[in-house]
């Protein structure tokens, strides 16, 4: 089980990230999104941060539908969402080793090619994943 301080903490430790001040979190990599708050909307009312879910990037509409389908307990969409590489997971489900997993994958895609090689020099003993 994961909470948005968790996320935070994830974010955080991966090189060259920034938080923008928001109502929830919300992490960019060169100016890129990569991980925030779920910003829930409904019909008729003011939208709503729900931090108690994030939304991901993942890269594709192919990776989108793997997680969507084979995790539906884990992974949601809704139509504002139809046509963008972006899944909303629900952290009270996610173990911590899932999601450093997650945050570390959109880092990943979002990053320019040129900064991967500092995450891999943070890589090694004292950064191992999560249990």
């Amino acid at each position: 089980m994961a909470d948005a301080d968790d996320v935070r903490r994830l974010a955080l430790a991966l090189p060259h990230v920034i938080e923008i001040d928001s109502e929830g979190f919300d992490f960019r990599v060169a100016d890129k999104g990569f991980v925030w708050s779920y910003p829930e909307r409904s019909p008729g009312r003011p939208r709503v941060i729900r931090t108690d879910i994030a939304v991901l990037y993942v890269g594709d509409e192919a990776e989108k539908q793997a997680l969507l389908l084979g995790e539906p307990e884990l992974f949601f969409t809704t139509p504002a969402y139809d046509g963008l590489p972006l899944v909303m997971v629900r952290l009270a489900e996610v173990s911590a080793a899932r999601l450093h997993e997650l945050v570390t994958d959109a880092w990943r895609m979002r990053a320019p090619d040129a900064l991967h090689g500092d995450l891999d020099e943070r890589a090694g003993p004292s950064s191992a994943t999560p249990a």
